[in-house]
């Protein structure tokens, strides 16, 4: 199946009610594992590399491989810029065949974050891409850099958003947070409802790793259609090349496919929580 747009991986996943898993890749083993475990669930699949890791994977380098892996994947996959800062490097993207970008904008006034997303949303429509934007910062950091504190998000901000820009998809702050959770993870499900009944927009739930499968699903019962997950897949990979390390005998060749192993094993898992398997084929 060709690379395909985002917007129509969620759009599919509306009237189905499902969510479609949207994971973050660092190096080439991680984005085979990531694309065997959609093809071997025959699930869509949204394939990501973040702005703030970008110092580790070079998006000149990475981009393309990110691009070049979907085309060739038998399941429609899209390929996202996740949490793009800038409009100069959100282009870089664009112009390596991004088909979905995300600005985030969630720590600027809302009046800025506005702004900032329509520019990014005029020039991702002059490539045919999709838009996802922000409301509500989230906890903890993407990028490890600066650890942030909650800040819930508004649903009536993600009305005024998705009227304002024409997003494909918003993200919400509802007790979310990036990287690990250092204590009980308690999501308010209201703000997802009360968005939801305001907007026919596909939200986002970020900072997924951590958060257990009763409170996915119920994520996606009120109108979750785009969860990410990074830190449990970059901690899968990075276990297996412990693991396997501390075997008397080793070479590169069996350590990489190891860590695309364990990649593959983690995205089957989630996708499976998120109930898009078989859903490739269903369209």
């Amino acid at each position: 199946m060709p690379l395909v747009n985002m917007r129509s991986l969620l759009a599919q996943a509306e009237p189905a009610g499902y969510a479609v898993g949207a994971f973050n890749v660092a190096n080439m083993e991680m984005i085979l594992g990531t694309i065997r475990a959609a093809e071997a669930c025959r699930s869509p699949l949204i394939l990501q590399v973040a702005q703030g890791r970008l110092a580790h994977s070079p998006l000149a380098l990475i981009g393309p491989m990110m691009v070049a892996a979907a085309r060739a994947a038998s399941v429609p996959v899209a390929v996202h810029f996740d949490h793009g800062r800038d409009v100069e490097t959100i282009g870089q993207a664009l112009a390596l065949g991004f088909t979905s970008v995300m600005i985030d904008g969630s720590h600027l006034p809302f009046e800025e974050n506005l702004a900032l997303t329509r520019q990014v949303k005029r020039l991702a429509d002059t490539h045919g891409a999709a838009v996802e934007a922000e409301v509500g910062q989230l906890g903890g950091s993407e990028d490890d850099e600066e650890a942030r504190g909650m800040l819930h998000s508004d649903p009536e901000e993600v009305r005024a958003l998705a009227e304002g820009t024409g997003v494909d998809a918003i993200a919400m702050s509802i007790g979310n947070a990036h990287g690990l959770y250092k204590g009980e993870v308690r999501l308010r499900f209201s703000l997802l409802e009360t968005a939801r009944r305001l907007v026919s927009t596909p939200l986002v739930l970020h900072g997924g790793t951590g958060i257990d499968a009763a409170d996915f699903q119920r994520c996606i019962r009120c109108g979750v259609r785009k969860i990410n997950i990074a830190t449990a897949s970059f901690l899968a990979a990075e276990g297996a090349a412990r693991t396997y390390a501390e075997q008397p005998a080793c070479d590169w060749f069996r350590l990489s496919a190891a860590m695309a192993d364990a990649t593959r094993s983690n995205v089957i898992e989630h996708i499976r929580i998120f109930g898009s398997e078989g859903k490739a084929d269903a369209s």
